[in-house]
């Protein structure tokens, strides 16, 4: 679940976690928000996400994050659009328009980096995590994120017994864990996804819920 781990799953298309599509509870949701068009949303652990692009078009300052190089020059070679690229400290950071994506490691970003960011969007991030890295990309999260901000967080909950991640189930006392000290956490959406995913099928599951948190700075 280290660097090597994602550097391989990208190298040989192994990512069965990218959606061909924008997330419909990133649609649904989003508004309620209430951000200023031109507000900077922060996106870690980002790959090469069409959810980014939705966001942009949305007027946002959209700040991606991602390990993985060939994510990020997927992303921007899948629309034909050639970005700047320069180095920022530690990242190379691919840009176009209001878009960047910083290339490299989520837990070297600082506040002085996203200290202009008033949301964040996690869909792929949080459960792409085993329990003890999850703890420390919350912490690390929590620690650089401007004290007046919003989220929204997307979770999966399954019997971890029965088939292990990523991604992996989060469930709902260990966001509680994470945030509610910090956060005033709201529940905007549940729906069981089973159906139609080969993988859960084939897992013997009986449910497979995604969570949908909007998450308020206290």
């Amino acid at each position: 679940m280290h660097e090597a781990f994602w550097q391989d799953r990208w190298a040989r298309s192994q990512i069965g976690f990218h959606q061909e599509k924008v997330n419909g509870y990133l649609r649904r949701h989003w508004s309620a928000l209430g951000l200023a068009r031109d507000a900077s949303v922060l996106v870690p652990l980002c790959g090469k996400s069409l959810d980014l692009a939705w966001l942009a078009e949305q007027g946002h300052r959209v700040i991606g994050v991602e390990l993985a190089e060939r994510a990020v020059q997927d992303f921007f070679a899948e629309r034909d659009v050639q970005p700047q690229v320069s180095q920022h400290g530690v990242f190379k950071v691919y840009r176009a328009g209001e878009l960047q994506i910083l290339c490299g490691d989520f837990f070297a970003l600082t506040r002085e980096d996203v200290a202009e960011c008033q949301a964040f969007y996690d869909r792929a991030a949080l459960i792409a995590l085993p329990l003890e890295m999850r703890e420390r990309y919350v912490a690390h999260l929590q620690s650089i994120m401007p004290d007046a901000c919003q989220g929204l967080l997307v979770t999966l909950v399954y019997d971890q017994q029965r088939m292990d991640g990523p991604p992996f189930s989060v469930e709902d006392a260990e966001v509680d864990r994470h945030f509610v000290a910090g956060w005033a956490l709201r529940m905007v959406e549940e729906k069981d996804v089973l159906a139609g995913n080969p993988r859960f099928d084939e897992s013997g599951l009986a449910a497979v819920d995604e969570r949908v948190f909007h998450l308020t700075r206290r």
